[in-house]
């Protein structure tokens, strides 16, 4: 009998480490087996940060940081493993996002980069990985992003409940699951990212626990109206963004000499305005809302989205099956199942491909 076990692996644009699940989906509601989260230390964050932007060196520099991503995933894979009943010989296989320093589907054609050395994933653990996910959408017409959603369809649609599923990473997306219509996704903005990066500059915080911060200030109007008129607030879906737009140069660009706490509370309306414009705008009727991704635990935020958004329930995906901060690494490891299984990924009504592809680079054991 064909294994059931497979292992994602996500590293998002928080660039806060590695995410890392295993699951059974042997079961008839997949389970997860075990978690595991492995921080990334400051040195590599700012070696990836760096590759954000254009410099001397760059292909030494990225070749030499997907193999040690290559190495941290095999740590992340070995803790998962480690006490286990389930051993390498039985995952049919690991599903690794790689990480994320160059998303510009615009740009001739559009391009995107996941840095991590497969091959050597594979040699290392032994086990066949799939990956480079975005490349195939992106070659059928589409963004090669948002891929969740497609995930998000196969475990959280109800059957009479129109819901939205926002995952608040880096980057801020949403999956509307409408059992009466299309199911649809995209990126809606910033999420976690540029408040992230203003804490840790203002506080040395990498985050701003519970919005607590964010609390202490005011939000100013004329701030949020600058942020907000930026032009992917206004385009039309499908969309996906990243640091290539939403970074440390954009925020600055905008600010003049605000107190950093109200530039911070302002950072938490941008994303809560542009979580709740975009649910208001494209999805309005929808009836409830579940929340996943680390800014789910943000209280502060949270309690703002339940004032900005009318919808009849919003909780965490925890009540669907799914813990909040383990969505996207099972959406991958779900995904290098659909590869191996040779079933397509994507939904392009999020992505805008022009149909539907099978995702993914296969690296056998």
């Amino acid at each position: 009998m064909e294994s059931a076990y497979y292992i994602g692996i996500m590293s998002g644009t928080s660039l806060d480490g590695v995410d890392a699940v295993l699951i059974d989906f042997g079961t008839e509601k997949h389970s997860l087996v075990k978690t595991f989260f492995l921080p990334y230390d400051n040195a590599i964050k700012s070696k990836l940060l760096a590759l954000h932007h254009s410099s001397n060196d760059e292909l030494n520099t990225a070749a030499l940081l997907s193999n040690q991503l290559a190495r941290i995933y095999v740590t992340a894979v070995e803790s998962l493993l480690r006490d286990s009943t389930v051993s390498a010989q039985d995952i049919m296989a690991i599903g690794c996002h790689g990480q994320t320093v160059r998303h510009c589907p615009e740009i001739n054609g559009g391009y995107t980069i996941q840095l991590v050395n497969a091959a050597l994933l594979t040699e290392l653990t032994g086990i066949t990985v799939v990956s480079d996910f975005r490349n195939r959408d992106l070659a059928a017409g589409g963004q090669g992003a948002p891929l969740v959603p497609a995930f998000h369809q196969a475990a959280f649609m109800h059957s009479d409940q129109r819901r939205v599923i926002v995952n608040i990473g880096g980057i801020a997306n949403l999956t509307y699951l409408d059992p009466f219509g299309e199911v649809s996704g995209f990126d809606c903005g910033p999420g976690n990212m540029l408040m992230d990066a203003w804490c840790q500059l203002h506080t040395g915080k990498p985050y701003d626990d519970n919005g607590n911060w964010a609390a202490t200030g005011r939000f100013i109007p004329s701030l949020l109206e600058k942020f907000l008129s930026e032009d992917f607030f206004s385009t039309p879906p499908p969309k996906s963004t990243g640091r290539d737009l939403f970074n440390f140069k954009w925020l600055e660009s905008h600010l003049q000499d605000e107190q950093p706490e109200d530039v911070q509370a302002t950072l938490m309306q941008l994303s809560v305005t542009s979580i709740s414009q975009a649910i208001q705008t494209f999805y309005p009727e929808t009836d409830e809302a579940y929340l996943c991704g680390g800014g789910a635990h943000n209280l502060y935020l949270v309690n703002q989205l339940k004032k900005n958004l009318s919808v009849k329930k919003i909780a965490l995906t925890d009540e669907l099956g799914i813990p909040a901060d383990w969505v996207e690494a099972s959406a991958f490891a779900w995904l290098a199942r659909q590869t191996i299984l040779k079933q397509p990924g994507n939904l392009p009504a999020a992505t805008g491909a022009k149909g539907q592809r099978i995702l993914g680079a296969i690296h056998p054991a």
